[in-house]
């Protein structure tokens, strides 16, 4: 499945959510120290947007979301 790596990504920061990690800390872990001191206060927030979406797809499929992955393959 095309999504299947996104589905991971969504995991491993569900995992660090709960652990307390920051969006800074998970965007740390995924991107590289090196591209989040660089890009994490720059001119485009699209890395801290990035972040965002990963925690907030990874509460929804937490709360149950996952379920109608599995019903609509």
């Amino acid at each position: 499945d095309p999504h299947m790596p996104r589905w991971i990504e969504m995991l491993r920061v569900h995992d660090a959510v709960v652990d307390g990690a920051s969006h800074r800390e998970i965007a740390s872990v995924l991107f590289g120290e090196t591209r989040v001191s660089a890009d994490w206060n720059g001119r485009s927030d699209s890395l801290r947007s990035c972040v965002r979406r990963l925690v907030r797809g990874a509460r929804s499929m937490a709360s149950g979301e996952y379920r109608s992955l599995l019903r609509k393959r």
